[in-house]
Parts: C-alpha cells; sequence; structure tokens
C-alpha cells in the first residue's frame, strides 16, 4: 500500500503544474461551498435571533381568538390583568423576562409627511427592552410615567425629518374601533440595525398605550425572552395559564422565517452540486489525460505482472491524493474567505422588507461540524472522480498498450 502512495507521489510530480491546479479546483470547489453555507448559516441565524429579540420573544402568551395580523384591541382579544401573569412567567429560573405589550396601528405625521406605524406598549424598565435600549442614537428612553414622550426608530426619524425634542401627531386605532389623536414629543431615536422593524415601529410607555387605546388594565400578549433558546419546551411544560389563553413558541411565531430557510436549504443543495460537478469534471479530465500520456508505461507495468486492480489502486491512490491537498487548501481558502466577507459584510440596508425581520448587514457564521462536512463530500467526490479514469487504466490490453506512441 505505502509503495502504491509512493508511486502516486511521484506520478502527480511529473507535471506538478497541471496537479496543482487540479488541487486548486478542488480547493476553489471547497471553499466556495463553505462560503455559500456559512451565509446562508448567519444569515438565517441572524434573521431567527432579530425575530426573536425584536418581534416574537422565545415565548407569548396570549388569547386564543387575538389576530396578530389586525393587531386587535377588543378586551376578548387580549389578556387581562397581564402584570400578574408575566409575574408568575419571571419567577422561573430559565426566564430572562417576562413583559406585558400592547400592539396597535396607528399614523405619525408632521407638516405635510406622515406614515404607517406600529405602536409597541413597552414597560420601560424590562430587560427585553434592552435591543432598544442598547440601540438608543439620541435623547433618552421613555420612563413608565411618562404621557407625552415616544421612541422612533432612525430611518423613521431620517423620513420624516424628526429629531430628539420635537413634536409629532399620532392617530392610534382604539378598542372601541374609533381614532385617538394626540401630540407627543420624541424622546429619544433607536437603532436595532434592521430597518424593517426601525422604519415602522415606535414604543410607547405600557399605562400611556393601554390609555390611548382605551384598553387598560390589558395587553396584547405577555413576551417571554429565555436565558437559552434551548429552555423552550421545558419553559412551556412548565406554564399554566388560564384556558382561553395559548401559548405559542418561537418556531410557531417565526414560521415564514423557517420555511425559507428550509427553501433556501433546498436551492444551496442545488448549488453544491453545479459546484462538485464541475470539481469532478476538473478531477476527471486531469487523471483521464494521465492514463493517455501513460499508456505504454501502463502496458510495460501490466506485462511485467501486475494486476488490474493494482494499476487501479495506482490511480485511485492519486486521486486521494489530490483530495487530500485540495481538502486542506479549500479549507484554509474557505477560513479565509468567510473571514474577509466578515469584515465589512454585505449590506442589504433599504430593502423595502417590512415585516419580514431581517438585519441590515449580513454576516457568514462558520461551523466546525458544517466544515467537517463539506470536506467529507469534497473528499468522497473527488475520489469518485478518479474511479472511471483507474478502471479506464485497469482494462488496458498490455499489447495494445505496448504500440501506443509516445
Amino acid at each position: 500500500m505505502m509503495q502504491t502512495f509512493k508511486m502516486a507521489f511521484r506520478d502527480l510530480g511529473r507535471n506538478r503544474r497541471r496537479t496543482f491546479f487540479s488541487a486548486l479546483a478542488v480547493a476553489i470547489g471547497l471553499a466556495l461551498l463553505m462560503l455559500m453555507a456559512s451565509v446562508i448559516t448567519g444569515e438565517m441565524g441572524s434573521a431567527v435571533e432579530s425575530a426573536i429579540r425584536l418581534q416574537s420573544g422565545h415565548i407569548q402568551i396570549r388569547s386564543a381568538s387575538y389576530d396578530e395580523n389586525k393587531s386587535s384591541l377588543k378586551w376578548e382579544d387580549l389578556v387581562e390583568n397581564p402584570e400578574q401573569i408575566a409575574g408568575q412567567i419571571e419567577a422561573l429560573d430559565q426566564v430572562e423576562a417576562a413583559t406585558p405589550r400592547l400592539f396597535a396601528s396607528g399614523f405619525l405625521s408632521t407638516g405635510n409627511e406622515s406614515a404607517g406605524v406600529t405602536i409597541y406598549g413597552v414597560d420601560p424598565q424590562s430587560a427585553a427592552n434592552d435591543p432598544y435600549r442598547n440601540g438608543l442614537v439620541e435623547g433618552s428612553f421613555i420612563t413608565a410615567d411618562d404621557r407625552e414622550g415616544l421612541m422612533l426608530g432612525k430611518p423613521a426619524a431620517e423620513k420624516l425629518h424628526l429629531q430628539v425634542g420635537d413634536k409629532v401627531g399620532l392617530s392610534v386605532n382604539t378598542s372601541n374601533g374609533d381614532v385617538q389623536e394626540q401630540t407627543f414629543i420624541v424622546r429619544g431615536i433607536y437603532s436595532t440595525d434592521t430597518y424593517g422593524f426601525d422604519v415602522g415601529t415606535i414604543l410607547l410607555p405600557l399605562a400611556k398605550a393601554q390609555a390611548i387605546t382605551q384598553t387598560e388594565n390589558h395587553a396584547s400578549t405577555i413576551f417571554v425572552v429565555l436565558k437559552d433558546t434551548s429552555f423552550t419546551n421545558s419553559v412551556v411544560a412548565a406554564l399554566q395559564v388560564p384556558s382561553n389563553l395559548e401559548v405559542l413558541t418561537w418556531s410557531d411565531l417565526n414560521a415564514l422565517i423557517v420555511e425559507f430557510e428550509t427553501m433556501a436549504n433546498s436551492y444551496i443543495a442545488f448549488f453544491y452540486l453545479i459546484i462538485l460537478a464541475i470539481t469532478a469534471s476538473v478531477i476527471v479530465n486531469t487523471l483521464i489525460m494521465s492514463v493517455y500520456e501513460r499508456t505504454r508505461e501502463i502496458g510495460i507495468l501490466s506485462a511485467i505482472g501486475m494486476k488490474g486492480r493494482r494499476i487501479m489502486g495506482l490511480f485511485l491512490a492519486e486521486s486521494i491524493l489530490l483530495a487530500i491537498g485540495g481538502v486542506i487548501m479549500g479549507l484554509v481558502l474557505g477560513v479565509f474567505a468567510v473571514y474577509l466577507f466578515n469584515i465589512n459584510g454585505f449590506f442589504i440596508g433599504n430593502m423595502g422588507l417590512t415585516g419580514f425581520v431581517v438585519p441590515d448587514t449580513i454576516r457568514a457564521q462558520l461551523t466546525v461540524d458544517k466544515s467537517i462536512s463539506l470536506a467529507i463530500m469534497t473528499f468522497i467526490v473527488t475520489l469518485l472522480s478518479g474511479l472511471y479514469p483507474a478502471v479506464m487504466a485497469s482494462r488496458m490490453e498490455p499489447v495494445e498498450a505496448l504500440r501506443a506512441e509516445k
């Protein structure tokens, strides 16, 4: 066996340039696979994380009749005494924060400009609001007893030409179907680096949101953030809520993202096949050329007694060496490509993706298990690519091979 690999290594060294570029083709193929996989993993992971921390939380408890697409404010669609329920849930060890939130729709207007917005009534002291608090760009965060202040996303502020301290009109739908209007003061401007969310979401203190929508002592949902996503099922099993309420997990609330991830993985598998097919064709071409160049040599080896299976093993050893070299170079190139990609990321910014929480900048996330699986897949494809040339060499007739021209 060792002698076979020594001969294979020597044969590959006969045409070092061709060998290098063949191994480089394998390396580039693997590096592309790693980059594509890491971009998909990073983007989907970021989308889920953003959706959890901004919109859905890990768990939500809300009325079974509540329709989030309509932001219903009817009392029968809301959670009664939400602070009491949230306090009970927050007492669980796995829970980082549990807080009531009230959602409503409205219009923000200033001068001759206006924009439709989603209103989040939040408890300013809750840790669940850290993404907005930590993303404060200007001004200060709202307080629980503020009756005239609101928080505005940076894209919305730029769109409406608003600054901290400016007055703005807010029209809000109420629980009885009327429209309530009031002038508010912009207390602060925040940015979560998620344009689709920031451009259409304003924050009000929960008490003020309940007052203006006439939903006192009610909330749309109990927003629950866990210390780790893996705790989701165990916390759901431990929750005891009234029969008129339902418990939804982050996967239930982000079904669109989960479906998109499944679709993306299906498409990425198609691109995997294309890249691997191109890589395989390069290896097949390299080894077939090697077979034709060494036809007389193969005939001599057959004539002195080397069996066909050993000749086949010799060419398979060459493909193994090409695969090893290509995979090692590919892992290095792949890690370097991901590093370069993540220096600035890929900025998508304002692409009109409202309603779908996607970070403004796409980052790649390279995982060890994915890198290993892609490396093994590339190695196997490269090895299989050498099978046809190896079989072709092993089936050559010694007499015909010896007659071949040099």
